[in-house]
């Protein structure tokens, strides 16, 4: 028996079906990045099932209204470049938690969120 998985709460799964699918599968696998590891846009368009959508992810990642909890500051340029991050604080705050993911091994909403 498999221990338990973070999981998406039910009610932003519920939020979720008010934006387009694409956006939702994208936000989901997004969700699986494990804390202080990131993927490429490009990267996460293979895993969602469009190679040539990177830049579509690109606008899912934008678009996120989930963030920190769907972890779009784990999503980077192609070659390593931090490109932006919608949130408040910017490329500066992406770079400031994919840094303490990778010291600490903890993802930053766990920290935030006191668990």
């Amino acid at each position: 028996m498999q221990k338990n998985k973070k999981q998406i709460p039910k009610d932003i799964l519920e939020k979720m079906k008010n934006y387009p699918p694409f956006y939702v599968k994208v936000w989901k696998a997004c969700f699986k990045i494990p804390a202080g590891k990131t993927l490429s846009y490009g990267e996460l368009a293979k895993k969602v099932g469009s190679p040539n959508a990177a830049r579509a992810v690109g606008g899912a990642m934008r678009a996120n209204p989930f963030a920190p909890l769907i972890p779009c500051h784990r999503v980077i340029g192609s070659t390593g470049k931090m490109h932006g991050y919608s949130a408040r604080g910017g490329i500066k705050r992406k770079e400031k938690m994919l840094d303490y993911e990778k010291r600490n091994g903890r993802s930053w909403e766990a920290e935030k969120l006191g668990s």
